[in-house]
């Protein structure tokens, strides 16, 4: 198992596409949190904010989540479909014939590049709306023990997403196919869905249990909480097992489906 999950880390990280992607995800993070930032501090005379203090601060560094994401979805796909779009799949079972062996290798590997996208993806989070809130706001609350918690849950929640984005590689191994899925479902269908399912008082818990969801649960806060959305979060508990479970199925599937089949 040793062998396998050197050979999947070292097969992952001597591609440039996981810090391409790395490179963006710092870019877009930290726009995008100066912007939300801007909208807490600088509101028209007379208007009212729409969070302030520590609300504010923390709505705004759950944007790891709430917009950052895709990337490390991203990420984990990649690691899995490049196999079938340049054939190394071949290859890869050859070196590991044992194919549960090789998708929980592949699954594992990605988890130091997902850390590592989870630590520049909170520093660029917090680069990008920590000024303006400690200047022109009500503070950037770095010193409060439920915000540094939310950093480092933060953190490890975008290592979860790599390992999802490999088990949904699995499912879906067309590359392509797979980026418009992921790309389509983080930017429309989840953040609409979370939003109406909120409006209907039956269905707002269904929300906290969809992928984002469960995610600004074990962050601890919700940027979609603060513009309209869902506010009804899990325990922590309860949305590390929900995300790990999302993890676990698509694995499952993948292996009783795309690995399964014979691969020539």
């Amino acid at each position: 198992m040793r062998a396998a999950l050197l050979a999947e880390y070292r097969k992952l990280v001597s591609t440039r596409i996981w810090w391409l992607l790395l490179i963006v995800m710092i870019a877009y993070l930290a726009f995008v949190a100066a912007a939300v930032s801007a909208s807490f501090v600088f509101v028209p005379e007379g208007s009212e904010p729409p969070l302030v203090g520590e609300d504010a601060a923390r709505a705004t560094y759950s944007l790891i989540n709430g917009v950052g994401y895709v990337f490390p979805l991203v990420i984990g796909s990649l690691a899995m479909t490049t196999e079938f779009r340049h054939k190394t799949i071949t290859q890869s079972l050859l070196v590991e014939p044992d194919r549960t062996r090789f998708l929980v290798a592949k699954l594992l590997s990605v988890v130091p590049i997902g850390l590592a996208a989870g630590v520049v993806g909170v520093a660029a989070t917090v680069a990008g709306g920590a000024p303006l809130l400690a200047i022109q706001g009500d503070g950037a609350y770095l010193g409060d023990g439920d915000v540094l918690a939310g950093l480092v849950l933060g953190v490890v929640v975008v290592a979860l997403w790599a390992v999802i984005g490999v088990a949904f590689g699995t499912i879906l191994s067309n590359q392509v196919a797979a980026i418009v899925v992921i790309l389509a479902f983080t930017q429309f269908v989840e953040p609409i869905a979370r939003i109406v399912l909120a409006q209907v008082d039956a269905l707002a818990r269904v929300a906290s249990y969809l992928p984002g969801g469960a995610a600004d649960s074990l962050i601890g806060a919700s940027f979609l909480g603060g513009t309209g959305g869902d506010t009804d979060l899990l325990p922590r508990w309860a949305a590390a097992l929900v995300l790990i479970g999302y993890a676990l199925v698509f694995a499952v599937i993948g292996r009783l489906t795309t690995l399964r089949r014979d691969i020539g």
